[in-house]
């Protein structure tokens, strides 16, 4: 596995050789983790379990403090681990003083500006929006195999789902469920909180699990995913829970799906990433639901739940054979709910393919 991680730093050291960049700080925690494999969570917002610094020519450096030396130690060469006591910022700022790091490249989305001002006195700053998450885009094989255990578990717990569907359940104990069944059966946590949504619930796209009940004639929405093997997967499906749906759910879901099959259908390398969307909207539109349709058509996903590219409709760059996006088209009406459908998709060389 340690191969791996070394064969993801060499790639952003030709990154760095190319952008003329002597080394490059890396503080997000799923790119920390993705290039080294060392704790893909920091422990809280105002917290950091360290920093790597990756250099174009010598030795790479794992940063942290006295809590993580061991866990380090299993990752990573002891002699390139720097432990930093108490003043963090002022312990690295020092550090790559004297280690003369020269031009550093830095992620303009994580870095604090009391991190950023300690480093400007030292240090040649160089922002970038993201050097690792252009690697990250692409999964490895070893990423889409981790990747599909993570679906495929995400699959188990909805095929279990329909035995929790009993009247008079609410949204938290429905919510409350399905994580237990995540965690019984393989992951180590949720990829997000859990959206469980019944009837006018359902028209809010992140609506929050309180103590709305399932009755025996409901709509319900779950959106869930679990991360299993430290890759996220995500997942929505929407249930009539009774034995008559109405003629306007069953034919709203007919229209998400098919404009799910369609956005699927037509996705290639090289295809730009607004016009998957408008694949989707425009089928809406044909319909005259369009204005209903009131989110982006999915999002990559990885390490993190939500990853580059998202599928909206002013997307710039291209779809690749390697991402890995969601489909999730759906419609949503305040008078009785909404529909969502929500698929985990590997672009291929000349298609898609559903995990």
């Amino acid at each position: 596995m340690n191969d791996i991680f070394e064969q993801r730093r060499e790639k952003l050291r030709a990154k760095l050789t190319q952008q003329d960049m002597d080394a490059y700080l890396v503080l997000h925690p799923a790119n920390r983790y993705y290039l080294s494999g060392f704790e893909l969570h920091d422990p809280q917002c105002n917290e950091s379990a360290g920093a790597l610094i990756i250099s174009a020519q010598g030795q790479d450096w794992l940063c942290t403090d006295p809590r993580y030396l061991e866990a380090a130690k299993r990752v990573w060469p002891e002699s390139g681990i720097f432990i930093y006591r108490n003043k963090r910022i002022s312990a690295l700022a020092d550090f790559f003083s004297i280690h003369s790091f020269g031009c550093m490249g830095f992620e303009t989305k994580i870095i604090s500006h009391e991190l950023y001002a300690a480093l400007n006195t030292k240090l040649t700053l160089i922002p970038h929006l993201g050097l690792v998450e252009e690697l990250r885009v692409v999964k490895d094989e070893t990423e889409l195999e981790q990747m599909s255990v993570s679906c495929n578990l995400n699959h188990d717990v909805f095929s279990s789902l329909p035995s929790m569907l009993v009247s008079g359940r609410t949204e938290q104990e429905l919510a409350w469920l399905i994580e237990r069944s995540f965690r019984e059966n393989g992951a180590s946590e949720l990829a997000f909180p859990p959206i469980v949504a019944v009837d006018q619930n359902a028209a809010l796209p992140h609506s929050i699990p309180g103590s709305d009940k399932l009755t025996s004639d409901s709509l319900l929405l779950v959106d869930v995913g679990g991360r299993c093997h430290d890759y996220c997967s995500d997942q929505t499906r929407t249930f009539w829970v009774g034995e008559n749906p109405p003629d306007v759910f069953q034919r709203t879901m007919e229209l998400v799906q098919q404009a799910q099959r369609k956005a699927i259908e037509s996705i290639r390398p090289g295809m730009e990433i607004k016009d998957l969307y408008y694949k989707a909207w425009n089928f809406f539109d044909q319909h005259k639901v369009a204005d209903h349709f009131t989110h982006a058509l999915g999002h990559g996903i990885g390490l993190e739940t939500h990853e580059y590219p998202g599928l909206g409709p002013k997307a710039q760059g291209q779809l690749q054979a390697g991402m890995v996006i969601t489909i999730e088209p759906g419609l949503y009406y305040p008078q009785w709910g909404g529909i969502r459908w929500e698929h985990m998709v590997l672009v291929t060389e000349d298609g898609a393919r559903p995990l």
